[in-house]
């Protein structure tokens, strides 16, 4: 039987964003429903981006698609708790990211639950992949793990 992966820690991501949980984050068995995890993935890049200044999400011409999405849950979380979202990027394509978002449940260091998923950047109209530009790559580059971290 394989080893389960002990969940990272706050200090394996390089940005961070806090988001607070919402009264309808929880489910019936009284904690954040599973689908809610990938909500706060996205909440958490997308703002990250927009902060960063490479996403404009009203006028801008390139836009992030997921293509490939995934998580690992390691201990519950629920309303009111804040979430803050750990981000890295571990790998940069031509025109695509692999994100990384570790979320930890309020002062925890070990993260709650792990997830990735995949960007594609295609032209807004088009909808055809488009090469990442130098300020997006630049963004990238400072919240990117070095290889085998």
């Amino acid at each position: 039987m394989t080893q389960r992966p002990a969940p990272a820690e706050r200090g394996a991501y390089r940005a961070f964003r806090a988001i607070p949980t919402r009264w309808m984050d929880n489910d019936i068995y009284g904690h954040m429903n599973n689908v809610v995890h990938y909500s706060l993935f996205d909440t958490a890049v997308n703002g990250w981006l927009v902060e960063a200044e490479v996403l404009d999400i009203r006028t801008g011409g390139r836009i992030g698609l997921v293509v490939e999405t995934g998580c690992r849950y390691h201990a519950e979380m629920a309303f009111p708790d804040v979430v803050t979202a750990g981000i890295r990027v571990a790998r940069i394509g031509t025109s695509s990211v692999r994100y990384e978002v570790g979320l930890f449940r309020n002062d925890e260091n070990a993260a709650s639950a792990e997830g990735f998923f995949i960007h594609v950047y295609v032209d807004r109209e088009t909808r055809r992949p488009v090469p990442l530009d130098p300020a997006m790559r630049a963004a990238l580059g400072k919240i990117l793990m070095p290889p085998g971290a």
